[in-house]
């Protein structure tokens, strides 16, 4: 494999690698400082081509943030506001469906449900939300409420966590997404996101999810004050989970988005630690199907880029997304199918829509 051969190190990865030996944390360190980018990026290549061949999926979704009022105060957001504050809303179940309906089109598979975590309305609200598209929609999966809202609903509610899962099963609830994951040690969520569940929190609500028989998502969100060694220790943990549960569908690596949308490059992630960063995500997570480059997070170019980087999803047709961009994303707010379509196969890959549990709708 070309360059690979210089380096004994990489070389001895590689083996492990090729022999479906797990990478220790200390293996992912060394991928992190090895100059040869392009060798990692082949080795994750080929873990990739081993598992989904030439295919890339996406899906059609719609994003839906039912509140920005939220009780926490992390380091990252730009999404939040405190009851009272100028732009803060909470929408009704009219509201609700008006702004699904603006939105809507036949080919939408997913609602993606994430909101503030606003402690002025009962977890009924919450509940609500699920029934009241699923009643008009039933068509269309919910992937809702990140683990930690689970947690928070958790307090609010004075239920179990697996209560909790267990009244939004009920309500319609299909998924959880992989957010308020951040980083999964306890230096970075004191100091980034002291409000919100802790590692262990976070890990039990996903860990309970799986018990009771849903399949769920994971994200890291890197390019702050984690070390690389943290971003290591995360993926050790997802890998870990997955061991015990085979929960996990997909990993979703996020980069960080500066506050404003005019900081400059240094305020940014760099696309070389983005590339690396998924490349190693794919090397690390062996028992993951699928590794995500989410495209509204790193650009479009980047994301085809990640193709030959070890992923195998892009995420979707999005009609609009405000988490991001309320914290400076640079990328549009929607992509159409066939710019999506057009992205994939221009780099050499094979487009495939998908529903939420990577059922193949279509491929292009």
């Amino acid at each position: 494999m070309g360059t690979i051969l210089t380096d004994t190190k990489l070389q001895a990865i590689a083996e492990k690698v090729n022999h479906n030996e797990r990478l220790t944390i200390e293996d992912g360190l060394y991928l992190f400082d090895s100059p040869d980018l392009l060798g990692i990026a082949q080795l994750a290549n080929q873990v990739n081509y081993k598992k989904n061949g030439d295919n890339v999926y996406f899906i059609e979704n719609m994003y839906i943030n039912p509140t920005n009022v939220c009780e926490a105060n992390c380091g990252f957001c730009g999404f939040k506001r405190k009851p009272g504050d100028e732009g803060a809303y909470t929408m009704d179940s009219e509201a609700l469906l008006e702004y699904v309906e603006k939105r809507w089109n036949d080919n939408i598979r997913e609602f993606h449900i994430v909101g503030g975590h606003n402690h002025e309305v009962p977890f009924d609200y919450y509940l609500d939300t699920i029934r009241t598209l699923k009643k008009h929609y039933p068509q269309v999966t919910v992937k809702a409420y990140t683990g930690a809202e689970i947690e928070f609903f958790s307090r609010i509610s004075g239920l179990s966590m697996k209560e909790v899962l267990q009244e939004l099963i009920k309500a319609g609830l299909d998924t959880l997404p992989g957010g308020g994951a951040e980083i999964l040690t306890e230096r970075y969520r004191l100091k980034m996101s002291p409000d919100k569940a802790s590692t262990d929190q976070w890990l039990e609500a996903h860990e309970t999810a799986h018990s009771l028989g849903l399949k769920t998502h994971a994200t890291m969100l890197y390019g702050s004050i984690e070390s690389k060694e943290e971003r290591l220790i995360h993926m050790d943990r997802l890998r870990q989970l997955q061991d015990r549960t085979n929960g996990y569908m997909v990993f979703i690596p996020l980069a960080m988005q500066p506050r404003s949308v005019n900081a400059g490059i240094k305020r940014r992630t760099t696309a070389y630690d983005d590339m690396r960063t998924l490349a190693i995500s794919r090397l690390m997570l062996d028992n993951f199907d699928h590794i995500k480059a989410y495209w509204i997070n790193i650009g479009v170019q980047l994301t085809q880029m990640a193709l030959t980087f070890g992923s195998s999803d892009i995420h979707g047709t999005l009609i609009e997304e405000r988490i991001s961009h309320a914290v400076g994303a640079l990328t549009s707010q929607g992509i159409t199918r066939e710019e999506l379509v057009y992205l994939i196969k221009s780099a050499g890959k094979i487009p495939v829509e998908r529903d939420t549990f990577y059922n193949i709708i279509k491929t292009y």
